[in-house]
């Protein structure tokens, strides 16, 4: 069924861009909320609600039992007295969003593969703890979240409410990296990784073969293309509202400016090249971090996507 669900993603469809036919999928969200400017800004991505399921309180198991490529990416995430935790995009690209908790911190692991934005985010907001789910639709491109308390709608690529309850408001952002199973590994013999999901899905394949070699984003995407010649679909490190092209990184070097430090710390293979994961073609695993060596939020995302979400931020060129 998600195979059929992600080929109708591939060829698109008819977007429904109506609350009045929304309101079947999403019956408690307060549509009269929104931060959007047009209700054309929403396309349905092909699965319905929930078509792509996000996980809850995933298995973990020990580094030492898992059996991954060495160059597949991961997502870790690292925060202060907890063990380090290690979410596949084996996994992700199939499920989207993990719910989970980090210690004593209740933390959302999201993916968008048409954006290539990996990003992790605390889940307590307003009083609450939010749990997240996949709503089927997509705002340029990029995965609408909703949380199961409001059912408000959250933008994945800046964790930003643009529907409902939490229209406006933002969640917090956790540093969190994309790198090589066998990096993280290596650093965390005693941390854990997300056990495979007790799902029927090709894990370890990539649904979206070829998406980096496109010239643009799949028709999704109707928006201008980047500034300054950058192509659409070349990777950029986005820190706060500053995008750095990948090209101004050296592979082993670091590249200090504007308040924090981009290192090209290790060579991993792409999420999104070729069919079988741990053979695609190579990418950078890159490392942020502010002027004491913390690690600071950031993304990895395509170009567009960043021109699309930060049509003021800074592109930091040269």
């Amino acid at each position: 069924m998600l195979r059929l669900c992600l080929l109708l993603l591939l060829v698109g469809l008819p977007a429904h861009s109506d609350p009045a036919f929304w309101k079947n999928e999403f019956p408690r969200t307060d549509f009269s909320r929104r931060t959007i400017e047009s209700w054309g800004e929403i396309l349905s991505g092909g699965p319905p609600r929930d078509g792509i399921p996000a996980l809850n309180d995933p298995a973990m198991i020990a580094v030492g039992q898992a059996d991954l490529p060495a160059r597949e990416p991961v997502i870790a995430v690292e925060l202060d007295g907890a063990p380090s935790r290690a979410y596949p995009i084996r996994y992700l690209i199939w499920h989207e969003i993990v719910n989970d908790r980090v210690g004593d911190v209740p933390v959302a692991v999201t993916f968008c593969p048409l954006c290539n934005s990996a990003l992790t985010f605390d889940r307590r907001h307003a009083g609450r703890v939010l749990t997240f789910g996949v709503t089927g639709k997509l705002r340029a491109s990029d995965m609408v979240m909703y949380d199961r308390e409001t059912e408000s709608w959250w933008q994945q690529a800046v964790g930003e409410g643009i529907v409902g309850e939490f229209a406006g408001d933002t969640l917090v952002q956790l540093p969190s990296w994309m790198e090589a199973w066998s990096v993280f590994a290596a650093r965390n013999p005693e941390g854990l990784v997300m056990a495979e999901p007790e799902h029927r899905r090709n894990y370890g394949a990539n649904p979206y073969v070829g998406y980096d070699s496109r010239k643009r984003p799949y028709p999704f995407f109707t928006g201008e293309p980047p500034p300054n010649g950058v192509p659409a679909l070349a990777r950029i490190v986005r820190v706060g509202d500053r995008a750095w092209p990948m090209s101004r990184l050296t592979p082993g070097e670091s590249l200090s400016e504007a308040g924090v430090t981009i290192t090209w710390a290790h060579d991993q293979a792409s999420a999104l090249d070729a069919q079988v994961m741990g053979e695609a073609d190579t990418v950078a695993a890159i490392r942020v971090q502010d002027a004491q060596g913390a690690d600071l939020p950031h993304d990895v995302m395509f170009a567009f996507a960043f021109h699309a979400f930060y049509p003021d931020g800074k592109w930091m060129l040269e």
